[in-house]
């Protein structure tokens, strides 16, 4: 059975991690973009729902458990 507290671990995991990898996806992607290169836009695109699929990997997980 999940418990309030599996879900609350579930929503920390998915944020910390969502955080720091979108984070970190969209920091070099700005980075390249301030420098001229243009790859750097595809990266500001794709930083965000990266950092969403942490999250979803891990709520399928829990939803595995049911």
């Amino acid at each position: 059975m999940i418990t309030r507290g599996d879900i609350i671990m579930l929503g920390l995991g998915a944020g910390v991690t969502g955080g720091i990898t979108g984070g970190l996806i969209l920091g070099i992607g700005l980075g390249l973009v301030v420098s001229g290169a243009n790859i750097g836009w595809l990266l500001l695109i794709v930083g965000s729902p990266v950092s969403g699929l942490a999250g979803l990997i891990m709520a399928r997980k829990l939803a595995k458990k049911l």
